[in-house]
């Protein structure tokens, strides 16, 4: 791995991120039981369009592609807004490319991203995980990111 930087993304990326991005967003809310398919992809839509009314200039919102030299290989999204306390961050989406994750882009994402909430005064970083998720879970965990809450349903 050469040196990971983040760079905004570009209405192409945007576009094309969007695109996928809300039909992985369902799939892991129907995955997750919380919603059958067909309401789990009402929500995204609702969800994507309420965050991001106005796509990438969308205000407090910041959206970075993570590059490996000239190579794609993730993204970020996060949300900065200040409260009584300092500003604070809301990571809605994080990603590594399906054939480069186990590599150490994960992590190199996420300490990119803490360095440019740093520079944008931030104090906290939060973020949501589906519990199915053990890879991501595991990976916040190592980084330092502890449970606020959790939220626990049985099957019938």
């Amino acid at each position: 791995m050469e040196t990971l930087k983040l760079e905004p993304m570009t209405e192409d990326q945007y576009l094309a991120y969007r695109q996928g991005a809300e039909l992985d967003y369902a799939k892991n809310i129907a995955d997750s039981g919380a919603l059958p398919l067909i309401e789990a992809q009402q929500q995204a839509s609702e969800d994507f369009q309420r965050l991001l009314p106005d796509g990438l200039h969308t205000d407090g919102h910041h959206l970075w592609t993570a590059y490996d030299g000239a190579e794609e290989v993730g993204m970020v999204w996060l949300h900065v807004e200040e409260k009584s306390d300092g500003r604070h961050a809301f990571g809605y989406d994080f990603a590594v490319r399906e054939q480069l994750r186990r590599k150490g882009y994960g992590r190199a994402i996420m300490q990119a991203a803490e360095q440019a909430c740093r520079e944008l005064g931030v104090v906290s970083i939060g973020l949501n995980v589906f519990g199915f998720n053990a890879g991501a879970r595991s990976l916040y965990e190592q980084m330092g990111f502890e449970v606020t809450s959790i939220r626990m349903r049985k099957r019938l």
